[in-house]
């Protein structure tokens, strides 16, 4: 059996994008506010629903169908994260928000724009890998102010840290509008 290559196998598990109406995004739960642990200062969450990558040990299964969850209009998320008050940014968690870029798009494009709001996100595939594959989920990168890109490995698991949960994470400090990474740590 020859060797996986891990690279070809990301760009076809991206390519499997969530299926929703225009309009709408597939949520594993409810909004989150004041939340302190998913980037800098306190922070609005939205946790997506569906991922393709299910890392062993992730501490979110229950987010890797994609047909569970809730689908939701867009506006209806835009209306409650308009109500959060005192927040510093909103992060993208899941789930895997790549798998649901449009929508995430639109979300984060909002936030920054009528709020304010600086825009993070999660995702179990590497950045080289959305450069890579382009269209929405690019466009998605390029909306953030910083990535923490690459699976949960549970052999590189370190509580220790911040904002990572394995040693092969990267926190990836973003230009808006490019995608440029300005920093990484």
């Amino acid at each position: 059996m020859g060797k996986v290559d891990y690279h070809k196998l990301s760009l076809e598990k991206l390519a499997k994008q969530v299926e929703v109406p225009d309009g709408m995004v597939r949520l594993s739960g409810p909004l989150e506010h004041d939340n302190i642990v998913n980037g800098d200062g306190l922070r609005a969450v939205v946790w997506t629903q569906g991922c393709p990558n299910h890392c062993p040990g992730c501490q979110n299964p229950e987010t890797w169908e994609y047909c569970s969850g809730m689908v939701v209009p867009i506006d209806d998320i835009l209306g409650q994260l308009s109500k959060f008050k005192g927040q510093a940014g909103l992060t993208f968690c899941g789930g895997e928000p790549m798998v649901q870029a449009k929508a995430c798009k639109k979300i984060a494009d909002y936030v920054r724009k009528e709020l304010g709001w600086n825009v993070w996100s999660f995702s179990g595939f590497t950045y080289e890998v959305i450069k890579e594959y382009g269209g929405e989920p690019w466009e998605f990168l390029k909306s953030l102010d910083a990535l923490i890109d690459g699976p949960f490995i549970l052999k590189q698991r370190d509580l220790s840290l911040k904002y990572r949960g394995s040693r092969n994470q990267r926190l990836l400090r973003l230009k808006h509008g490019t995608g440029e990474i300005l920093a990484v740590e």
